[in-house]
């Protein structure tokens, strides 16, 4: 029988706002018509009236960040090196494939107000609520309220996000690969900088992301429908783009329920 899938993805998409405005994807859409002119040249002597419809191909060209959409970061994208500097950190082409087919575990944090920074012991108090104990290469994600806030303007604001110590204490454990349903991994950035205003201190900028200098980590950002899951007993796949060089590659995750 085959399992039931979860989609845990958002699209690629130019109307559905994801992200601040200079990031926003861009889609040109060119329809059947469109794309005769662009098959005629291939075929010397072929005319329009002889496809069928007078139809050639539909296809879209796009213009958008590898962080665009669902994605996979990196250890790349938060730091030239890794492992406290002994390490160049690896870009998403270099991804050990087999660290994104692996047993999942979700963290509820939809409580948390907009802009909390989710703390190591917030982690330990969850996976006691849900009765999980931390496994080497379990996937962990992260559903937070910006679930709720998708579409909307203020969703790059929304949610909690995933302090220094929170990410240590997941990698600590064995963790590889996490993700959230919010548009950073770290709290956003409208609220961390109200903290800096006051505070002055740069350590608590990116911190979650910049967790990845000291221990390496895949990260997925701006996931989907992580409500609809179980708290664990399921299995998340997730295997990036693998784009040359690059700090993050876009993913189409998915989870399905073990079987009893």
């Amino acid at each position: 029988m085959c399992p039931h899938f979860f989609d845990l993805s958002m699209p690629i998409s130019a109307s559905i706002v994801t992200d601040p405005p200079p990031l926003r994807p861009k889609i040109h859409y060119s329809g059947h018509k469109d794309g005769v002119a662009q098959m005629l040249p291939f075929f010397p002597g072929l005319r329009e009236d002889q496809l069928p419809d007078g139809e050639a191909w539909a296809v879209e060209e796009l213009e958008l960040s590898t962080h665009s959409g669902s994605h996979m970061d990196a250890p790349w994208h938060y730091h030239s090196t890794t492992l406290n500097g002994e390490l160049r950190s690896p870009t998403i082409d270099e991804a050990p494939l087999d660290l994104f087919l692996r047993p999942g575990v979700k963290l509820d944090f939809r409580s948390f107000p907009d802009g909390y920074v989710a703390t190591a012991r917030d982690v330990k108090a969850e996976l006691g609520r849900i009765g999980h104990e931390l496994k080497p290469f379990d996937i962990v994600l992260v559903n937070t309220s910006a679930a709720a806030a998708y579409g909307r303007e203020d969703y790059h604001n929304s949610g909690c996000g995933m302090g220094r110590d929170a990410t240590n204490f997941l990698t600590d454990a064995g963790v590889q690969v996490v993700g959230t349903d919010a548009w950073s991994w770290d709290a956003p950035f409208v609220h961390t900088a109200k903290r800096f205003a006051q505070s002055g201190d740069p350590a608590i900028i990116w911190e979650g992301h910049k967790a990845g200098r000291e221990r390496p980590y895949y990260q997925m950002e701006k996931l989907h429908n992580l409500e609809a899951l179980p708290p664990h007993g399921f299995t998340v796949a997730c295997f990036p783009v693998k784009i040359e060089r690059a700090s993050a590659g876009w993913v189409r995750a998915v989870a399905w329920v073990n079987p009893e």
